[in-house]
């Protein structure tokens, strides 16, 4: 089942703060997980930026948006506690506590007033936290640009992307910080190899590279030759690099290998990893998320 939403949380949440007691985030977050029986995974489940899980962010939005009703309040940090118009609230025994809901308390429109001026709220930014549906549109913007970056690998003379996928391993940190680390050697160079890294000066540690613009699958016989090629150079690693994306015979024959040791990168895979490094792409806008600094409003 889908993890609950924010909205969907804040009955169960303030259900839970019914007791009039004093009550971590901590015992929040296990009481709302085992109030959906959510399972672990979906617990571990996390946002796009990997820093949080999800759950635990629309516990704790579903929280500040209590708070701001005045339904919930915060007696220190990390801790909440019912209030008097919560357990008012409680008492009328409501189907469901949602955005709409809290519309009625004048605390909660002054915050919504204050915290956007813009149109009205799409289902999915209802269903959503705001950094949450930051977090996602960033992810989104970013798979738009991985698609475009893809097509336009696709349209460059081979000899370009051979070019591109050297100076992408280099920006990743391959050969340190030495300019002159890698080649692309292309048809000058040995069958089967299009690329090499040397990761030290006297280039006693390679890594060997075959860059192939394709639209079908790679399939295991290509992988096959590309070891073959790495065998007559006498090298322990491999990258095989593709704009398309490889069959599952490919991945699986590459995953077994370990003499040499063979790295496989799909198409997107590669957009990816070029927004990552910032090769091809340009920075447009950044914006920072901030949050109070609770310690330095500390009195103690």
């Amino acid at each position: 089942m889908p993890l609950p939403d924010y909205q969907k949380i804040m009955l169960p949440l303030l259900k839970f703060a019914g007791d009039k007691k004093e009550h971590s985030m901590r015992e929040a977050l296990n009481h709302i997980s085992e109030n959906f029986n959510l399972t672990d995974k979906e617990k571990r489940e996390l946002l796009p930026s990997g820093q949080q899980q999800v759950i635990n962010n629309r516990t704790g939005w579903a929280s500040t948006y209590l708070k701001k009703a005045g339904l919930l309040e915060s007696p220190k940090r990390s801790y909440f506690n019912i209030t008097e118009k919560g357990l008012a609230v409680l008492k009328e025994n409501p189907v469901e506590i949602n955005v709409k809901y809290l519309e009625r308390f004048p605390e909660f429109i002054e915050f919504r007033t204050l915290k956007k001026a813009k149109k009205e709220s799409s289902t999915q930014e209802e269903e959503q936290d705001p950094r949450e549906s930051l977090e996602f549109n960033y992810q989104q913007i970013n798979e738009e640009l991985a698609q475009e970056i893809l097509k336009t690998v696709k349209e460059t003379h081979p000899n370009f992307f051979e070019i591109l996928v050297v100076e992408l391993l280099l920006k990743m940190g391959y050969g340190g910080s030495r300019k002159d680390a890698g080649e692309a050697i292309g048809k000058s160079g040995d069958e089967g190899i299009d690329g090499i890294i040397k990761e030290d000066k006297l280039g006693l540690d390679t890594i060997y590279i075959q860059a192939k613009k394709w639209e079908g699958k790679v399939g295991r016989p290509e992988i096959q030759k590309f070891v073959g090629a790495l065998h007559g150079q006498g090298a322990k690693k491999g990258i095989f690099l593709t704009t398309s994306n490889f069959s599952n015979e490919a991945i699986g024959y590459a995953s077994n290998m370990n003499d040499p040791k063979i790295v496989l990168i799909d198409g997107l895979q590669l957009a990816n990893l070029m927004i990552d490094n910032n090769v091809g792409v340009s920075k447009v806008a950044t914006y920072e998320i901030k949050k109070i600094d609770s310690d330095y409003f500390s009195e103690e």
